[in-house]
């Protein structure tokens, strides 16, 4: 985020509902189902299939929760550039979706799209790409 020059950081709304549901410890399946556009739900569902060992069912998560979030940003204005910083808790999702998208990516051989999804993590925020292990 050293390019003074560059676009502004995108921050993607509160999701208040949802979030206290998950933080709450609800099934994150059960809070997907009732908050859609909600790519935290997604990225957890997508972490836990991956965790289990079921690489099919975690790439369709993640592959959600990333579009979900995409859509999101661009109504934020983000131009298909520029950070998306780790650091506000909404962008979190969106970044934990694009890290398992990768990971799952890489699993089935998908080695272009594994490349993309980390140059993309890295660009959005580089301290997003160490926290999910996407580096």
């Amino acid at each position: 985020m050293t390019n003074l020059l560059g676009p502004q950081p995108t921050h993607l709304p509160e999701h208040t509902a949802a979030q206290a549901a998950l933080d709450a410890g609800s099934d994150p399946a059960a809070v997907a189902a009732e908050h859609p556009d909600y790519s935290e739900a997604w990225a957890t569902l997508a972490e836990k299939a991956l965790e289990a060992g079921e690489t099919v069912a975690a790439y369709a998560y993640a592959r959600t929760g990333y579009h979900r979030g995409l859509d999101q940003l661009r109504r934020a204005g983000w131009k298909g550039h520029g950070p998306v910083p780790w650091a506000h808790r909404p962008n979190q999702g969106f970044l934990r979706s694009l890290a398992v998208l990768g990971k799952a990516a890489g699993k089935i051989g998908e080695t272009e799209e594994y490349d993309r999804c980390r140059t993309f993590l890295s660009d959005s925020d580089p301290a997003a790409a160490e926290a999910t292990g996407l580096k």
